[in-house]
């Protein structure tokens, strides 16, 4: 071997053609791009991103149309669930038709969680009441709320937002952000009233405990503590005042209606 020899210089190549180095260069941005568009991208905008980039050539359509071949090809043999497709005029990304089942179920969204009665009176509760002491709302549900508390702290629709300045400064809870996004309100205002709750609940039960939530709040004003943000406490009291002004007429009409019938029961009596 004669050590004066001229090294040999690559081939350059002809018209159109590319290096390997800039073929492979160019593959990847096409892969790239299209992967990164959310619409089908054109092979006119595919060449013109290319160019802007890396300050050569503009592709040609065909150069762009040979790169998918070659990325379509990769994904067949690596046994990819995907390939690009061409459809609207560009390329986009799409997954082969058996793994449908899957993309759908994504696309779906996770089965929303129902919350068991439990956590649903608590998160209630925290919600027109706070901030609110655990106290407050095992008065209010009757039992003790403390699972029911770190449950809906694990979901991360309440958090612990201070103390309170009562006896042994309790924890304060109140909802979170990721709560006003699973019940689509865009601030606390929207909550819906007591009322609509109570028909949407169709719950008997439902009065005794807006009962508890009355007393407290009227304890809270007669100390002069802090009760409910703006708002909730006046819709509170509203709510309230109507129910117990409908349920005092409605027992007042029960007992008229029992004085009569006694009445009339007394004097068949006394005329027989």
């Amino acid at each position: 071997m004669e050590s004066g020899a001229p090294a040999r210089e690559r081939p350059r190549p002809q018209g159109n053609e590319r290096a390997p180095e800039e073929e492979q260069r160019l593959t990847r941005a096409v892969e790239a791009l299209i992967f990164a568009a959310d619409e089908p991208l054109g092979a006119g905008r595919i060449a013109d991103v290319f160019a802007e980039v890396t300050g050569r050539s503009a592709p040609e359509a065909d150069d762009i149309s040979e790169a998918v071949e070659r990325i379509n090809a990769a994904y067949v043999e690596d046994g990819r669930p995907f390939r690009i497709e061409e459809w609207a005029g560009g390329f986009q990304l799409a997954t082969h038709e058996e793994w449908a089942p899957f993309i759908k179920t994504l696309l779906a969204g996770p089965r929303q969680q129902s919350l068991s009665r439990s956590l649903s009176e608590t998160l209630a509760v925290v919600a027109y009441r706070q901030p609110v002491t655990r106290p407050e709302v095992d008065f209010i549900r009757g039992v003790s709320a403390d699972y029911a508390l770190r449950k809906l702290m694990e979901l991360e629709l309440i958090d612990v937002q201070g103390r309170s300045d009562s006896l042994g400064r309790p924890l304060l809870y109140g909802t979170t952000e990721h709560f006003l996004e699973e019940f689509g309100l865009a601030d606390l205002d929207d909550l819906p009233s007591l009322r609509e709750v109570e028909e949407l609940l169709d719950d008997p039960n439902f009065n005794e405990e807006r009962a508890k939530l009355l007393q407290l709040r009227r304890e809270d004003e007669a100390g002069g503590a802090n009760g409910p943000s703006a708002g909730n406490g006046e819709s509170l009291d509203a709510e309230a005042s109507a129910r117990e002004a409908a349920s005092a007429q409605s027992t007042t009409g029960e007992e008229a209606g029992q004085d009569e019938a006694e009445h009339d029961k007394k004097n068949a009596s006394t005329e027989s």
